[in-house]
């Protein structure tokens, strides 16, 4: 006799988002040195897009049907045996491993952070894997306050996480976007640059001092191609994208292991009204047309489901 249900995003194929569907399973269950959360907020990103469309089916094989989602935000309804320092109630985020779009997510206690009362449950779930990300690969690239950073694709959520944490290290920060994302760069502390031809130039004119450093959030040849054409130290060009493209020119990946307390360090900063992170919310139905907004690659923030 199966027990009580709980609703997740699975799909059976790779494919185009409407490959996504919702179906009931069975709750899932606390174990040993675990929590239940019962999720509020799922954070989309375009690593998720890439595993559904098969991107990453060489490097990232699933066996379907398969469950998407890897940063959450929720209240905990469970607690296993011998979990200290955590109530039924508590408001946490934190990551998982490809089973957030869901109702229910068990991991280990000790992966969650605990909600700042200042701080709102969708920006705080926004920013899970943002966070850790941006402040992982600042923290590899060395970025202090003597650097100017080149920061490609400064207005999505990794960049928009960079471009602060970069600004409050007391670095300059130099964000490629769009010319409709150009005001909400300079609110968060960045100059803005549009991308496209020419982009090496219009950087130096917006940067006479030079370039030391770059964080690539986006991949591509112009990206890395225009990074390397303005830093003379190649292997302070980083990417959370592209590292085979970065390779060519003397970049590299700039990946860190996940990290509750680097979360939770930018979680402070943003309670402190520190960093900020725009939110687009769909409820859990839509999911179908969350992974179209991140597909798109347009927009600025966070595209986040509300479960």
């Amino acid at each position: 006799m199966l027990g009580a249900m709980s609703l997740v995003v699975k799909y059976d194929a790779y494919g185009g988002p409407e490959v996504l569907r919702l179906v009931d399973v069975e709750e899932p269950v606390a174990g040993p040195g675990e929590i239940r959360v019962r999720v509020k907020v799922a954070g989309v990103q375009p690593i998720d897009v890439k595993v559904r469309r098969g991107d990453m089916a060489g490097r990232m094989p699933v066996t379907f049907p398969a469950s998407l989602g890897n940063e959450f935000a929720g209240v905990v309804d469970q607690l296993g045996e011998g979990v200290t320092g955590l109530s039924i109630g508590d408001v946490v985020l934190g990551s998982a491993n490809s089973v957030a779009y869901a109702e229910h997510v068990v991991t280990p206690a000790t992966q969650v952070v605990a909600k700042p009362a200042q701080l709102d449950i969708l920006t705080a779930g926004g920013l899970v894997a943002a966070a850790q990300t941006a402040s992982g690969a600042l923290m590899n690239l060395g970025v202090t306050s003597g650097d100017t950073l080149l920061v490609h694709a400064a207005a999505g959520s990794v960049g928009t996480v960079a471009v602060q944490l970069a600004r409050e290290a007391g670095a300059t920060v130099i964000g490629t976007a769009s010319p409709g994302n150009h005001d909400y760069l300079r609110e968060l502390g960045a100059i803005p640059v549009a991308y496209g031809p020419g982009l090496v130039d219009r950087v130096r004119q917006a940067a006479p001092q030079g370039v030391t450093v770059a964080l690539d959030a986006i991949g591509g040849q112009e990206a890395i191609a225009s990074s390397a054409a303005l830093i003379a130290d190649r292997s302070r060009i980083g990417t959370i994208a592209d590292p085979v493209t970065a390779g060519q020119y003397g970049g590299r990946g700039v990946f860190a292991p996940r990290s509750p307390q680097r979360l939770a360090a930018v979680i402070e900063l943003a309670a402190a009204g520190k960093v900020v992170m725009p939110v687009r919310t769909f409820p859990f139905v839509e999911v179908v047309d969350a992974h179209r907004a991140v597909e798109s690659g347009h927009g600025r923030g966070k595209v986040v489901l509300l479960v």
